[in-house]
């Protein structure tokens, strides 16, 4: 696998349906400088998602930046993605690691310093760490915020 600049990862926003503004703010995010895009799509259809998968991949070409997909192997397979984020209800991650193999990139979300020192989390390419604090966006099987100290436990 190639070194992967984590830097800086957009994560798309799903409550945007218009197209043409989906893809405008993509492209931005692009041209801004981020390192890593993942492409998350919670409410919509199959179809939908496979759609913008393309297109997101299809620019994240261009500007030679990594597609993650959020949950979905299957689509993350039909686009070529470079890898999937999956968190602690999706696939197993060994399952996950299994068909996807190790040239593929796979990202683990944890809630709990216990998550976070299991050997998947240990396993996975990267992982990403929420709450950090409350938040509005989010109001199903939200953990307890962690705080700074809480992520800095998880960083050691």
């Amino acid at each position: 696998m190639p070194k992967i600049d984590y830097a800086l990862m957009y994560v798309t926003d799903d409550s945007i349906r218009d197209d043409n503004t989906f893809f405008a703010i993509l492209e931005a995010a692009l041209k801004g400088g981020v390192t890593l895009v993942q492409l998350r799509e919670k409410t919509c259809d199959t179809a939908t998602f496979y759609k913008r998968a393309v297109h997101a991949k299809e620019l994240c070409v261009v500007y030679n930046i990594p597609l993650i997909i959020n949950d979905r192997i299957d689509i993350a397979l039909a686009v070529n993605a470079d890898g999937v984020h999956i968190g602690q209800t999706d696939m197993p991650f060994n399952v996950a690691r299994r068909l996807l193999g190790k040239s593929f990139i796979i990202g683990l979300s944890v809630s709990t310093l216990e998550q976070a020192i299991k050997d998947n989390a240990q396993a996975a390419d990267y992982i990403g760490i929420s709450p950090i604090f409350s938040t509005d966006t989010k109001t199903t099987d939200l953990a307890k915020p962690l705080g700074i100290s809480g992520l800095r436990s998880i960083r050691k």
